[in-house]
Formats: structure tokens, sequence, C-alpha cells
């Protein structure tokens, strides 16, 4: 009995042990997760792939380089990972390491969602033709292929600019991730709804189009009336203004931020005269 209990007392503490260190190791990926540490990580996994390689291919010479690339490594790692280890010390020491800060994640969440009502107001005052698209759980890397990579924080001013008429980019799609200006001049799919009222122009079908194959919520700007619309799962939200705009914005996005695997939202609305 007493060597019964002994043994779930040990498979527990197997148990506690290895999820406490994959956790820190997946804090640990979350922290690097976009710097230039995360290119150097995958370099490392690359010379370990290279050292078992060659020990299983027995090829001395190659064991004995990467022998020494292993000895010094240690020290390689502390100095080229030393604003991320400073970044993770300092976070330990504010015991924010093994929490989420939502509070951040929310606030920068808040800041995207104001530049993009800024932006989009500022266009249709001019009449400035636009097309948004904010990827969300459906991956649209098919489509950022297909137009020219930004990778610039989100800021009303860039987003502006990039539709400014007579400039490289400023035909087609601006797909956004998060606060993220991920790609600009991007080609969507045009619906092929025959219910799609015929006095809606390209910009309207790309956005019809790419809300019938993703969950991509996408905004348009018209530069014929200077409207601004919505679509979601092929649906379309005509003539928003700036305070509605708003609103489905933080409903829709704010929704997916506190789940981000669920798909259990539902987004409904009449036309907004």
């Amino acid at each position: 009995m007493l060597d019964g209990e002994l043994n779930v007392l040990n498979l527990l503490r197997i148990g506690v042990d290895i999820a406490l260190v994959w956790y820190t190791l997946y804090k640990l990926l979350m922290l690097i997760r976009g710097t230039k540490a995360i290119q150097l990580l995958k370099g490392i996994f690359v010379i370990l792939g290279i050292y078992l390689l060659s020990t299983v291919l027995n090829l001395v010479t190659v064991q004995k380089l990467i022998s020494q690339v292993i000895v010094w490594g240690p020290l390689a790692i502390i100095i080229l990972f030393q604003p991320e280890l400073r970044r993770a010390l300092e976070q330990l020491g504010r015991g924010s390491f093994f929490s989420r800060n939502t509070h951040s994640e929310e606030e920068n969440l808040n800041k995207s969602i104001e530049a993009i009502v800024k932006s989009c107001n500022y266009m249709a005052k001019r009449r400035i033709g636009a097309l948004i698209t904010i990827e969300r759980e459906t991956a649209m890397g098919d489509y950022i292929a297909t137009g020219i990579p930004i990778h610039g924080r989100l800021t009303n001013e860039l987003l502006t600019n990039i539709f400014i008429p007579n400039t490289p980019l400023h035909d087609g799609a601006v797909i956004l991730k998060r606060d993220e200006i991920v790609a600009a001049a991007c080609y969507l799919p045009l619906s092929e709804s025959p219910f799609i009222s015929k006095e809606l122009g390209t910009r309207h079908r790309a956005a019809m189009g790419i809300g019938e194959v993703t969950d991509a919520l996408t905004i348009i700007v018209s530069e014929e009336t200077g409207q601004v619309s919505c679509t979601k799962n092929g649906e379309l939200h005509r003539d928003l203004n700036q305070d509605k705009l708003m609103e489905i914005l933080q409903k829709e996005l704010k929704n997916n931020f506190k789940a981000p695997t669920s798909k259990s939202w539902s987004w409904r609305g009449k036309k907004n005269g």
C-alpha cells in the first residue's frame, strides 16, 4: 500500500516537473517571438541537427568543429540574446513572467482600432478609396503573398498614406494582423454572388469574396461616395459612421481577443442609414 502511494507521488512529481519545464520554455518562446532571437534559435537547431547527422555518418572533422561551437555556444548565446535575457529577468523581477500581460495587449488592440477608425474617417471625408482586411483565426498567407510586404506598426498615418492616390501601394487591399500592417496591394478573391447590388464596385466584391472564404473583417471606403462599409462572412454593412465602425470593431476584435480559439460569435446587423 505504501509502495503504491509512493509510486503515485513520484508520477505526480514527474508530471509537475515536466509541466513546469515545458511552460517555462513556452513563455521564453513567446518572449522572443517576433524578435531577431527567434532566427538565432532556428540557427542553433540547424547546428544541432548537423551535429547529430555527423555523428550518425561518422564525419569526424565536422563533429570536432561543431563540438567547439557547442562548448562556446552558451557564452555566445548570452552575448547574442542579451536584450531578450534582460527583458526576461526584468519580467521575472516584476512577477509578470508567468502571467499573461492582457492589459498591455488590450491597450494595443484599442490603439489599433482607434488608428483604423481615424484613418477611415480621414479617407471617407476626402473620398480616398480603401480596402482594409483584418486577419483573425483563418490564416491569410496566400493573399498576403500576392502583395508587397510592409510589416510595420499599425498607425493612422501609415495606413492612410498607403491609400493616397497615384502611389505604388494604393491599389489593392491592405492586410492587418492585430497591431501590424502585414502587406499592401494584395489581391482578394471577387465574390460571384448574384445578390450583390450592381451599384457596388470591385472593392466591395473583393471584400465580400474574402468574407466568404475566411473569417476576416474587411472595411471598404468608397472613392465615389465616401461611404464606409464593413463585411464579414459574406455579409455587408453599408454607410457606417465613425461611431458605428468603432462599435463593430470593438465588438468583433475584442471578442476574438478574449477567446482566440472560439468560433461561436455571431455578427448580424442592419444597414445603418
